[in-house]
C-alpha cells in the first residue's frame, strides 16, 4: 500500500500556540510541515517570514516544506534556507529567471520545487521538470486557507503524473487546496505523492487519526 506524505500547513494553525499546534501534529505522524509565505502582493493575504521560521525549527524535527507566496522569491529565498526551510517552493507564474533560481537553490544543498496556479497550464512548466524535486498543484486561487477544492485541477494532476513517470523524473506531485478525506482520494487517484492539508488537519477531533487516514488509502 502506497503511503502518501501529508503537510499540515501552519496556515490554520493557532499562532498564540504554533509551538504547541506544530508539536501536536509532528506527534501525530505527519511528514512534512508546510508554511505558506505571503507577501500580500503576489497574492492577497500577508503572513510570516523568515524570523518566524527560524523560531518554530528550533522546537521541530519536521521536514519544513517553505511554499513562496511572493512576487520575487530571487531576493528572499537565501533567508528562508538560513531559517531552516528544507524545499523551497516558488511560483512559475513570477517573473525571474526560474531555472537559475532552481539552480541555486539547490546548489545550497536543500530541495526545489515550482508551484503552477489554477489557470496555470502544464506545458509552462515541463522545462523544469528534470531539475526540481516538486511540483505543486494548486487546487484552490492561493491566498487563504477554508477553500473549496477545484475539481476542475483533477486532470492536469493526471497530466503531470503522466509525464514524470514516462520520463523517469525524480519529481513529487504535491496537492494544496480543499483537502479532505473525498478529495484526497480523487488525488491519490489522479496521482499525487504529497497533501497538504490546511484547515482539514488542525480542525479535526482526532488529529492523529485525520493524518493516518490522509496517508493510507484516504478513508473515512
Amino acid at each position: 500500500m502506497k503511503k502518501f506524505l501529508v503537510a499540515p500547513s501552519i496556515l490554520s494553525a493557532d499562532f498564540a500556540n504554533l509551538g504547541r499546534d506544530i508539536a501536536a501534529v509532528e506527534n501525530a505522524g505527519a511528514d512534512w510541515l508546510h508554511i505558506d509565505v505571503m507577501d500580500g502582493h503576489f497574492v492577497p493575504n500577508i503572513t510570516i517570514g523568515p524570523v518566524v521560521v527560524k523560531s518554530i525549527k528550533k522546537c521541530s524535527g519536521m521536514f519544513f516544506d517553505v511554499h513562496l507566496m511572493i512576487t520575487n522569491p530571487e531576493k528572499y529565498w537565501e533567508s528562508f534556507y538560513k531559517a531552516g526551510a528544507d524545499l523551497i517552493v516558488f511560483h512559475s507564474e513570477v517573473l525571474c529567471d526560474k531555472m537559475q533560481l532552481v539552480k541555486d537553490i539547490k546548489s545550497a544543498g536543500i530541495k526545489a520545487g515550482l508551484s503552477i496556479k489554477p489557470k496555470t497550464p502544464v506545458k509552462s512548466i515541463l522545462e523544469f521538470l528534470p531539475f526540481i524535486d516538486t511540483v505543486l498543484v494548486m487546487t484552490v486561487e492561493p491566498g487563504f486557507g477554508g477553500q473549496s477544492f477545484m475539481h476542475d485541477m483533477v486532470p492536469k494532476i493526471s497530466c503531470l503524473r503522466k509525464i514524470i513517470d514516462e520520463k523517469k523524473y525524480n519529481c513529487l506531485v504535491e496537492i494544496d487546496g480543499g483537502i479532505n478525506f473525498d478529495t484526497a482520494k480523487i488525488c491519490a487517484g489522479a496521482g499525487a505523492d504529497v497533501l497538504v492539508s490546511v484547515s482539514f488537519i488542525f480542525s479535526a477531533k482526532d488529529i492523529e487519526k485525520t493524518i493516518y487516514n490522509l496517508q493510507f488509502g484516504q478513508q473515512h
